[in-house]
């Protein structure tokens, strides 16, 4: 990662951390899980709400986690509005493509966007289940499971 990608990616990491999007609990929510990543002590809610042609109508977290789990949550968030059930699921096939190094930044980023950042993360191993736990938890929820984890 070169170092004007290394600065974005860490004010944008401090940036969802201090102030995450949409964390707060629904709780008129039609799917749920929780995350866990036993390795770092990581802890998440999730909550959505589907509507009846399976569009993401409203999605958000609560939890304790690093700021590698909490921004990553946060701007997955707002990448999931509004997106069908299989848009979603295909967001979390392209994000963990993307943080395993088996898809570059620029392939991601038409679809994930500013998510595309978190490409460096695949130089850092144990910090991988931390960008990807609310990707597990996310695909969990859909699947009606209510537990996740990074293990």
């Amino acid at each position: 990662m070169n170092h004007e990608a290394r600065e974005i990616y860490q004010k944008t990491i401090l940036t969802h951390n201090k102030a995450p999007k949409n964390f707060r609990a629904i709780k008129e929510s039609t799917h749920y899980a929780e995350g866990h990543n036993p390795l770092c002590g990581d802890s998440l809610e999730l909550y959505i709400i589907l509507d009846e042609r399976g569009i993401i109508k409203d999605i958000s977290f609560l939890g304790k986690a690093c700021a590698i789990t909490t921004s990553a949550t946060s701007m997955m968030t707002e990448a999931l509005k509004n997106k069908s059930e299989t848009e979603a699921r295909d967001l979390i096939e392209l994000f963990q493509q993307l943080i395993t190094g088996k898809i570059t930044p620029d392939e991601a980023r038409e679809n994930l966007g500013d998510l595309a950042i978190f490409s460096g993360i695949r130089d850092y191993p144990s910090r991988i289940k931390c960008a990807s736990l609310s990707w597990h938890t996310v695909k969990a929820a859909l699947n009606k499971e209510e537990l996740a984890t990074t293990e």
